[in-house]
C-alpha cells in the first residue's frame, strides 16, 4: 500500500492519459458533488420550516366551533353554536392527561374601523382574550412589564399586554408603556407589558404583533361575550399523544351541545404534533430520495471508472505478463489495481466534497445577506445549507467503497492473465 514504485507508477499512468483520467473522475466527482449540494438543500429546507417552531410546543393542538353538518335531536344541520365555561371545566375534569388547557377568545367584532385609541393616535388591531397558561404553549419574551396574570383573570382587572407592532405605532420610540392607557373600543385598558413572540411566524388567530392581549375573563365580561369560548389550545403531558386526547374531547364537548357523534365537521382542529410528525415523513422522505438519486448518480460514475479501468489493464497486459513471469504474486496484481482505482474515484470525489462545501458555504452567505436586507417579519423556508461532519464522512467511505468494487472486477481479470499468454500480446 505504502510501496513508492507502485504511487510513482500510478501517477504515470495517470499523467500518460491526463483526458481520460479527468473524464473518468468527472463522473465520481459530479455524482458527490449533486449528493452533497441536494443533502444541503434539503438540509436547509428542512432547517427553514422547523425553526419556525423552535419554542412552540409540538405536544400541542386546538380545536374550535363548526357549522354542525348532520342533524341531531331536532336541530338542523348548518347549526352554529359556539364552546363554553362548561366545556372547559368538563375537559379539565374528565381529561387528567392534559398539562396546559388554555381558552381563547377572539374579538372579530372589535376590530371595526380606528378601534384603539392614545392620545391623538388612532389604529386598527386584533384583541384576544387569554390566559396565562397560553405562554406556555407560545413562549414569548416581554421587553417591557409582565404578562397577564392569574390575579388578572380572578379580579378580571382591565388590563392589557401588546404585541410589538402596537407598540411602534402607539407609543414612541424607547418609550415605556407600562402605565399607560389604551381606549379599546371605548373601553379604557391599562398597558402592562409589551410582548415578543419567540415563534413570530406562527400565528393561531392573529397576527401577533399587531394583536392587544386582555385577560380571558375581562374580555368575557367587558364585551359581552357571556360564557363563549372561541377556541382554545392545550398540551398533553409527557408521553401521550395528542390525538388521542382530541379524540376524548370531541365526544365530550358533542354531548354538551346536542351534536350528532358521527358528526365530524362540526369540531375543527389544527394538530400541531401531527403536522410536525408529517412534515417529519416529508423531509425523510426527500432525504432517501436524494440519497438514491445520489447513490444511483455515483453507481454511474463508478461503473465509468470500472471500464476505464478495463482497458488499462487491456493496455498493460504484456506488462502484468512480465510482472507474473517473474515471480509477482496475485495479490500484488490485485492491490495495484484496487489501488490506482481507490485512489482515482478518492481524490475526485473529495472534490466534489470539497466544491459541494464551497457552494453551501456561498450559498448560505448570500441568504444571510438576504435575510439582514428582508423585513425582520419574512419567514425564510430556506437557511442553513449544511451537510455535516456524519455525511461528510460517510461520503468519504463510500467512495473508497466504490473505488474498491469499481477496480475489482479488472483486477479479478488482471490476475487471470497467463504469463505466456500476456508476452505475446501486442
Amino acid at each position: 500500500m505504502f510501496d513508492r514504485d507502485r504511487w510513482q507508477e500510478i501517477l504515470n499512468a495517470i499523467k500518460q492519459n491526463k483526458f481520460r483520467s479527468i473524464l473518468t473522475a468527472f463522473g465520481v466527482f459530479w455524482a458527490i458533488f449533486m449528493l452533497v449540494v441536494m443533502t444541503g438543500a434539503g438540509n436547509a429546507l428542512t432547517n427553514g420550516i422547523t425553526h419556525g417552531f423552535k419554542d412552540f410546543a409540538t405536544n400541542s393542538a386546538f380545536l374550535w366551533a363548526n357549522r354542525t353538518t348532520v342533524p341531531y335531536e331536532g336541530y338542523d344541520r348548518g347549526r352554529w353554536w359556539s364552546l363554553t365555561n362548561a366545556d372547559m371545566e368538563a375537559i379539565r375534569e374528565q381529561i387528567p392527561e392534559i398539562d396546559v388547557l388554555s381558552p381563547r377568545l377572539q374579538g372579530w367584532n372589535l376590530r371595526e374601523g380606528q378601534n384603539v385609541v392614545r392620545g391623538e393616535r388612532a389604529a386598527a388591531f386584533n384583541v384576544m382574550g387569554d390566559y396565562p397558561q397560553y405562554r406556555e404553549i407560545d413562549p414569548c419574551t416581554m421587553p417591557y412589564g409582565r404578562y397577564i396574570n392569574n390575579e388578572d383573570i380572578e379580579l378580571k382587572r382591565k388590563v392589557c399586554i401588546i404585541g410589538e407592532k402596537v407598540y411602534e405605532i402607539m407609543f414612541d420610540e424607547g418609550e415605556d408603556p407600562v402605565g399607560q392607557y389604551l381606549r379599546i373600543n371605548g373601553v379604557y385598558f391599562m398597558v402592562v407589558g409589551v410582548f415578543k413572540s419567540n415563534n413570530p411566524n406562527i400565528n393561531i388567530g392573529s397576527n401577533k404583533k399587531e394583536t392587544i392581549y386582555l385577560p380571558f375573563t375581562t374580555m368575557q365580561q367587558t364585551f359581552n361575550y357571556g360564557d363563549q369560548v372561541h377556541f382554545f389550545g392545550f398540551t398533553a403531558k409527557p408521553g401521550v399523544n395528542v390525538q388521542s386526547i382530541v379524540d376524548r374531547i370531541k365526544p365530550i364537548i358533542k354531548k354538551h351541545h346536542k351534536i350528532a357523534p358521527e358528526d365530524d365537521q362540526a369540531i375543527g382542529g389544527f394538530n400541531v404534533q401531527s403536522e410536525l410528525q408529517t412534515m417529519e415523513y416529508t423531509f425523510l422522505g426527500i432525504n432517501i430520495l436524494i440519497w438514491v438519486v445520489g447513490i444511483g448518480t455515483l453507481i454511474a460514475g463508478a461503473v465509468g471508472v470500472s471500464n476505464i479501468m478495463l482497458v488499462i489493464v487491456r493496455e498493460r497486459t504484456k506488462e502484468i505478463g512480465i510482472q507474473r513471469a517473474i515471480g509477482a504474486r496475485p495479490a500484488l496484481i490485485i492491490g495495484q489495481i484496487l489501488t490506482e482505482s481507490v485512489f482515482l474515484t478518492t481524490v475526485a470525489g473529495f472534490l466534489g466534497l470539497a466544491m459541494g462545501t464551497l457552494v453551501l458555504h456561498l450559498t448560505d452567505m448570500a441568504l444571510e445577506a438576504a435575510r439582514a436586507q428582508a423585513p425582520p417579519d419574512e419567514q425564510s423556508f430556506f437557511m442553513n445549507p449544511e451537510i455535516g461532519l456524519p455525511m461528510a464522512v460517510a461520503s468519504i467511505i463510500i467512495l473508497v467503497i466504490v473505488g474498491l468494487f469499481a477496480g475489482l472486477i479488472p483486477a479479478l481479470k488482471a490476475v487471470r492473465i497467463k504469463p505466456i499468454e500476456a508476452l505475446r500480446h501486442e
